[in-house]
C-alpha cells in the first residue's frame, strides 16, 4: 500500500489535536476542590452539630451561631465523628498533608521536619498538582514541615504552586489586627532575642503596643492598662503562658482583621482570573486559570488566641450566659504523671465566674466571625465553579483540632481528652453523587482522610500502589463500603507533658505514655531506642488514664487503676502499644538527612477492630 505522507502528516496532526482536546475535555470535568480548615475550632461551636447530636442549635454550655455552615450541612453530608489525629497544630497538619499517622510520618510535635527523608511521599497538593489541577494556598500553614540543608534545616516548605500565608499578612500592618513581634539581633557576636511586644492595628492606620517578657517601666505599664482596657483583654493566667489572650475586642472590623485578609486573598485570586494582580503583601500572584480546575486550601487562624471577636459579632453575644463545664479538682488526684502536668500548665483556676463567662462568650463569639467569613469564601467558590459551568467539592474541617473551654479544669488543646479531638466535617459535591444532601455519618472518621478524600475526587485511583502509604480513606468510599468502618480512632503527641498515644471506641478512652523519654530523636537518642518500652515498662510508669464512656462521657474518672477496670487497661495498652510502636513506627532525627528508623514488630496490628474479650469489660 502506498502511503500518503502529506495526508498522513495532516491525520497526525489531527489526531494529536484531538487527544489534547479530549485530554483537556478530562480535565475540564474535574470538579474545582476547596478545602476549608478552622484553628482550634470545637464542634460544638456550630449549630448544625449541635441539632443533629442533640437536637437543638445550642452548644451544652449555651448560645452559639453559624447560619452559613448550618445551611451546607444541609446541602453535603456532616460527619459527625471526625477525629484528627494529634491535638495541636503542627503534627495534626502534617499528619492531613501527609496522610500519614504521626506514628508514619515521623511528627509528634513542633519539631522542625522535613522532606528529604526516603520515606516521605508526595502530599496532598502534589498530587493534585499531578492529577492536572493548579494548587493555590491562602492562610495559616502550620505543618512545620522545612527545607532540609547539610547545616541546618530552615524554611517552612511549600507544596502549593501559590501561597499568601498568615505569616506574610501578620507582617503586613494593613493585612492584620495583631502580631506579637518578636526582635533578634547580634549581641557580642551571637544571635540573639533582644526582646518581644504585643501589637494592635486599628483602621484608621494607628498602632499600640506594649513590650513583653521584661520588666515594664512606669509609662510602659500604663500604655498596657489602657490597651487592656479599651479591647477588654481576657488573660488565661496559666503557668505555660499567663499572657495568652483568651478574651476581647478586636481591634480591627471583620473584613480588615487577619481572617478577613485570608478571605479577600482567596477572593482576589478568583476576582483577577486569567490574569495578574499584586497582594496587598507585595507577592506577585497569578489569577485563577478558568481552563483549569484549582484546589485551594483555604485556612484560617480563628478561633486561635488571641481570641478576639470584631465588636459587630461580639455585639451580637453580649448578655448571653453559659453553663461553665463542670470540674472538681479531686478529678486531678486519679490523673497520671502526664495529665496531672497539662492540667498545672494549662489549668483556669485564677479565673474568676464572670471571666471564665467572657472566655467562653468570646470564643463563640468569634467562631460566628468565621462562619461569616467561610460563608463569603462559599458564595464567591459556587458563584464562580458555577459560572464557569464546574463541578465543585467543598470540604469544610472543624479545626485542625479542639478546644477545651474549662473541660478538665483547662483552656487549651494538647489532651487526649475528647474535646481537644473530636470535631466534625461537612462535604458538599455540586454532582451529589458521593455525598448526599442532608445525609449524616455517625460511624468514626479521621483526619488521615482528608488526603485520600481530597485527591480521589481530583482524579487519583487510591486503591493503586503508589498510594499505599496513605493511612486513610476516601470517604466518599467509606459512605459506601461498610467495610471501610473503623471501631477505633488513634492519635499521639510529643509536647508539653511528653509522648502520649490514645485511642478511643464508642465505649472507652484509653492513653499511655508510649515513649520513655520526653526526647525526640536526635543525634544523642537514636530513633526508635528500647521501642519496646511502653509495652514492657512496669505498669505505673506507662501512666494510664482510661475512661468509661458509657457511665463517663465527659471523661472525669480515671478509672485504668481501680479495680474491675486492670483487665481492661491492660489490653487496650497491648492493641494501642503494638500499633504505635510495632506496626511502622518512624522515628526520625530531623536534623540529619535520612538518619531514621522503622519499627515493624507488631505489622498488621492496627486492623481497626476492637474485639475486647467479654470477661474483661466491668458491668455497669
Amino acid at each position: 500500500m502506498k502511503i500518503n505522507f502529506k495526508n498522513s502528516t495532516i491525520f497526525l496532526i489531527c489526531l494529536t489535536f484531538l487527544n489534547f482536546k479530549f485530554s483537556e475535555a478530562q480535565v475540564n470535568k474535574k470538579p474545582n476542590v476547596l478545602w476549608i480548615v478552622t484553628d482550634d475550632q470545637r464542634m460544638d461551636s456550630n449549630g448544625y452539630f449541635n441539632e443533629i447530636t442533640t437536637g437543638k442549635k445550642d452548644s451544652p454550655l449555651g448560645y452559639v451561631e453559624s447560619p452559613n455552615l448550618d445551611a451546607l450541612a444541609k446541602e453535603g453530608t456532616v460527619f459527625t465523628n471526625f477525629y484528627c489525629n494529634s491535638p495541636a497544630c503542627a503534627p495534626s497538619r502534617g499528619s492531613i498533608i501527609t496522610g500519614k499517622y504521626p506514628h508514619h510520618s515521623g511528627i509528634y510535635g513542633f519539631e522542625k521536619t522535613h522532606n528529604q527523608t526516603d520515606f516521605f511521599n508526595k502530599t496532598m497538593p502534589q498530587v493534585m498538582s499531578d492529577q492536572g489541577y493548579q494548587t493555590a494556598m491562602f492562610g495559616k500553614k502550620g505543618y512545620y514541615i522545612f527545607n532540609w540543608e547539610p547545616k541546618a534545616v530552615r524554611g517552612e516548605t511549600n507544596f502549593y504552586e501559590q501561597f499568601v500565608s498568615s505569616t506574610e499578612l501578620r507582617k503586613n500592618k494593613n493585612t492584620t489586627d495583631w502580631d506579637n513581634h518578636t526582635a533578634w539581633g547580634r549581641v557580642n557576636g551571637k544571635y540573639t532575642k533582644l526582646g518581644s511586644s504585643v501589637n494592635f492595628y486599628y483602621p484608621n492606620g494607628e498602632h499600640k503596643s506594649f513590650p513583653r517578657g521584661k520588666e515594664l517601666s512606669a509609662k510602659e505599664k500604663n500604655s498596657k492598662l489602657e490597651i487592656e482596657k479599651e479591647l477588654d483583654i481576657l488573660y488565661a493566667y496559666t503557668r505555660s503562658n499567663p499572657e495568652l489572650i483568651i478574651g476581647g475586642v478586636n481591634s480591627m472590623p471583620g473584613d480588615k482583621t487577619l481572617d478577613g485578609n485570608i478571605t479577600r486573598e482567596f477572593l482576589d485570586y478568583l476576582k483577577y482570573k486569567n490574569g495578574t494582580y499584586t497582594s496587598p503583601v507585595g507577592k506577585k500572584m497569578k489569577g485563577v486559570k478558568t481552563s483549569q480546575p484549582f484546589f485551594v486550601s483555604l485556612s484560617y487562624h480563628f478561633p486561635h488566641t488571641p481570641v478576639m471577636p470584631p465588636k459587630e459579632f461580639r455585639d451580637r453575644f453580649k448578655g448571653k450566659v453559659y453553663d461553665i463545664p463542670e470540674f472538681d479538682k479531686r478529678e486531678v488526684k486519679k490523673l497520671p504523671p502526664q495529665l496531672k502536668k497539662i492540667y498545672e500548665k494549662m489549668k483556669i483556676d485564677a479565673l474568676t465566674y464572670d471571666e471564665k463567662q467572657q472566655a467562653i462568650r468570646d470564643y463563640y463569639a468569634f467562631c460566628a466571625y468565621g462562619d461569616d467569613q467561610i460563608g463569603k469564601a462559599i458564595g464567591a467558590f459556587k458563584e464562580y465553579s458555577t459560572k464557569n459551568n464546574q463541578e465543585f467539592l467543598i470540604l469544610y474541617v472543624c479545626g485542625d483540632h479542639g478546644w477545651q473551654l474549662g473541660e478538665q479544669g483547662i483552656e487549651a488543646k494538647f489532651s487526649p481528652w475528647e474535646l481537644s479531638n473530636h470535631t466534625t466535617a461537612i462535604v458538599v459535591s455540586s454532582e451529589e453523587k458521593n455525598f448526599k444532601a442532608g445525609a449524616v455519618y455517625s460511624e468514626f472518621a479521621e483526619y488521615v482522610d482528608i488526603m485520600p478524600t481530597v485527591i480521589a475526587a481530583g482524579g487519583a485511583d487510591v486503591s493503586k500502589e503508589e498510594f499505599d502509604y496513605l493511612d486513610g480513606y476516601d470517604l466518599a468510599e467509606v459512605l459506601k463500603n461498610k467495610k471501610l468502618k473503623r471501631d477505633y480512632v488513634l492519635g499521639e503527641f510529643n509536647h508539653v507533658a511528653g509522648p502520649r498515644a490514645f485511642l478511643r471506641t464508642k465505649d472507652f478512652s484509653f492513653s499511655m505514655r508510649n515513649r520513655e523519654s520526653n526526647r525526640k530523636a536526635s543525634n544523642k537518642q537514636k530513633p526508635n531506642i528500647n521501642i519496646k518500652w511502653g509495652l514492657n515498662a512496669p505498669r505505673k510508669d506507662v501512666e494510664m488514664a482510661l475512661y468509661d464512656l458509657r457511665n463517663d462521657p465527659k471523661e472525669r474518672n480515671n478509672v485504668a487503676n481501680d479495680k474491675g477496670y486492670e483487665e481492661l487497661a491492660d489490653w487496650l495498652r497491648e492493641k494501642l502499644g503494638n500499633i504505635t510502636l510495632g506496626d511502622g513506627r518512624i522515628e526520625s532525627n530531623w536534623t540529619q538527612q535520612n538518619d531514621y528508623n522503622i519499627s515493624d514488630f507488631a505489622a498488621g496490628a492496627d486492623d481497626k477492630i476492637i474485639q475486647i474479650p467479654k470477661k474483661i469489660i466491668p458491668e455497669l
